[in-house]
């Protein structure tokens, strides 16, 4: 049987039953004292209240989580528990943890930002990021720094999380990290207080049907779409132009090519070795295209593009993320494949002949 609160009254007697418990099981001291901390909080004094905690802290780590779990299921929806219990409940593991952070109305932002604070975003364990981010009602300043993590489950829990406040600058960020984080594309763009250019900013790099959903919601202007998206190709044709920067890539790739030594393990080579004048120059010599229209294609077009020049020159579908990957990053583009995308990058490769890749290159030129 556990302890009541009359037994434990004596603050020394308390002490020598944690030292001895006796037949009195860890358990039963755990919940007895929790139980007191709870009822006869504003009646300890500061030294009482420490002792407590103290005690507490010490048989946490002996007390098996199904007594903690329950002992936080219950104090989770009790407006009057201790403060100082709730935050030692929320530095537990995080079973303990989650209830408490998603369901008490005695933490307020203040707590969870100094918990964020006190542990970092990189000591807190990704589970108590997430289950504050999914915390209803958080305030701007939590949004804030938790729009900072750079773990994919802390920013799709906040993106997701309909009630939490999140402001212009933490908004700037989250669309930022969209260009890294594919994942968290779909619930911030159908969030109501997306500001409407920071959703034109993201037709950049999402998907067709994120951005048909953007033009849409946001009651954006579809010309205003094609704008953004114009700029990030003129972005990348002027970064590699087709002109005399080409012109020894140019001599080398023609030597290759009349040799017949050109093939796709050439593109994978210079490729790795950051050789981008002679990659673009070297796929576009096999693919039949000017280079200029090869950038256009190529970096304009996607992942889609890519998977059909891949299949048109011969290079396996286990290579074409490696392709995608190092081409993106060497024009400061975002490497990002969508599921939607994915999905029709398997079909290509699964379905489509280097005959038929080559013959939709050539129309996505002509479009």
């Amino acid at each position: 049987m556990g302890l009541n609160a009359h037994e434990l009254s004596d603050m020394g007697r308390l002490v020598q039953l944690v030292a001895n418990p006796g037949g009195t099981s860890r358990e039963d001291i755990y919940l007895s004292v929790a139980s007191l901390y709870q009822t006869q909080a504003p009646k300890l004094s500061e030294r009482e209240r420490g002792l407590m905690r103290e005690i507490l802290q010490r048989l946490a780590k002996d007390v098996e989580m199904a007594i903690r779990i329950a002992l936080a299921e219950k104090l989770a929806d009790d407006p009057e528990a201790p403060l100082d219990l709730i935050l030692l409940l929320v530095d537990d593991k995080i079973e303990v943890a989650r209830p408490i952070i998603l369901r008490s109305r005695k933490l307020g932002d203040a707590e969870i930002l100094a918990f964020l604070n006190q542990t970092g975003l990189n000591q807190t364990s990704l589970d108590h990021q997430a289950a504050c981010a999914a915390r209803p009602e958080i305030g701007e300043p939590v949004t804030e720094i938790l729009a900072k993590s750079d773990a994919e489950p802390v920013l799709v829990a906040l993106v997701r999380n309909a009630t939490a406040k999140i402001g212009p600058a933490a908004f700037e960020t989250l669309v930022e990290k969209s260009r890294r984080f594919a994942a968290i594309q779909e619930p911030l763009v159908r969030r109501d207080d997306l500001p409407a250019p920071l959703a034109t900013q993201m037709c950049a790099w999402v998907s067709d049907a994120l951005k048909s959903y953007i033009v849409h919601s946001h009651k954006i202007a579809p010309d205003a779409v094609a704008s953004v998206l114009g700029q990030a190709t003129q972005a990348v044709q002027q970064s590699q132009p087709a002109q005399a920067g080409d012109a020894g890539a140019q001599k080398l790739v023609e030597k290759l090519a009349v040799g017949g030594q050109l093939r796709a393990g050439f593109l994978l080579r210079v490729l790795h070795q950051g050789q981008m004048d002679m990659f673009d120059v070297a796929f576009a010599k096999l693919l039949g295209l000017g280079v200029g229209e090869f950038r256009t294609v190529f970096y304009r077009g996607g992942p889609r593009a890519v998977a059909l020049s891949c299949r048109a020159v011969g290079i396996d579908k286990c290579v074409f993320q490696t392709v995608f990957d190092l081409s993106r990053k060497s024009r400061g583009m975002p490497p990002i494949v969508s599921n939607e995308e994915r999905h029709d990058v398997e079909a290509i490769f699964g379905a489509v002949s280097k005959a038929e890749a080559a013959d939709r290159l050539r129309c996505s030129k002509a479009a």
